[in-house]
């Protein structure tokens, strides 16, 4: 499925809609070509500013999807609206009940040991997903000997869908430099999907969610972690929005 897609700052997004992404997903894994699915949000925007190496993995990238209501408003303002937010979050038990139906071989990279099996168990239970890997490293993705043993577990694996919960941007990164030793498998940077999976993190209220406030939910539970992201690198992402807004009337 090929679909168009909007530029925001150094990123592009996919113009889809949510059950468009997962069939998308599913004929990436049909095509046994391996492939990659970020889920851009505001932080991935202003991170991108100022890492190239993220902005790169982001322009070899499969499927980009909007993750964050300020990115489909900003696609508004900029003339070129995004159909709806598509969260990481709410792509992945979808996607995990998509590989039970289909026999898919999952891989779950990151997380905590216990969350990332716990996350592993309930998958199993609730839709028979055949999870054939569970690892918790500590990446460092400039150690290229970590990256080859991480390629090589995982292609002895031998997944369809590889789900990595590390955080962006290594998980984007480490996708990006391990995609090609691992293929035909699709790798889908999902944060901290497993966390919800597993309940070790509660997700915000459908109301803060729809109304774009998912971000003041995690900065109450996690404040000591998230202050930073969420009040003082963040903002910025309206300067990225500004700047776009004013090159469009320029021309």
């Amino acid at each position: 499925m090929v679909s168009p897609r909007i530029r925001l700052g150094k990123l592009e997004v996919d113009v889809l809609r949510f059950e468009q992404a997962v069939l998308a997903i599913e004929a990436l894994v049909d095509a046994a070509e391996g492939g990659a699915v970020f889920t851009p949000n505001v932080d991935h925007v202003v991170q991108a500013e100022n890492d190239p190496a993220f902005a790169d993995a982001y322009a070899r990238v499969s499927l980009s999807l909007a993750d964050g209501a300020p990115i489909v408003w900003a696609s508004r303002l900029l003339g070129r609206p995004l159909p709806e937010r598509i969260a990481g979050s709410d792509l992945v038990l979808p996607v995990l009940e998509l590989a039970g139906r289909r026999s898919w071989r999952v891989a779950f990279l990151g997380a905590t040991p216990a969350v990332a099996e716990r996350a592993a168990a309930i998958a199993r239970e609730r839709f028979g997903t055949q999870v054939v890997s569970v690892a918790s490293p500590m990446v460092n993705v400039a150690d290229e000997a970590q990256l080859a043993d991480i390629a090589a577990s995982l292609a002895l694996a031998r997944p369809h869908l590889v789900l990595m919960a590390l955080g962006a941007p290594k998980q984007e990164l480490l996708i990006d430099r391990i995609r090609d030793r691992i293929r035909p498998a699709v790798c889908l940077a999902i944060g901290a999907g497993l966390d919800f999976i597993a309940g070790s993190v509660r997700r915000a209220p459908l109301l803060l969610r729809k109304a774009g406030l998912e971000w003041a939910f995690r900065l109450g539970q996690e404040p000591r972690r998230m202050w930073r992201r969420y009040l003082v690198r963040d903002p910025v992402f309206a300067l990225i929005v500004g700047r776009m807004l004013l090159a469009e009337r320029r021309r």
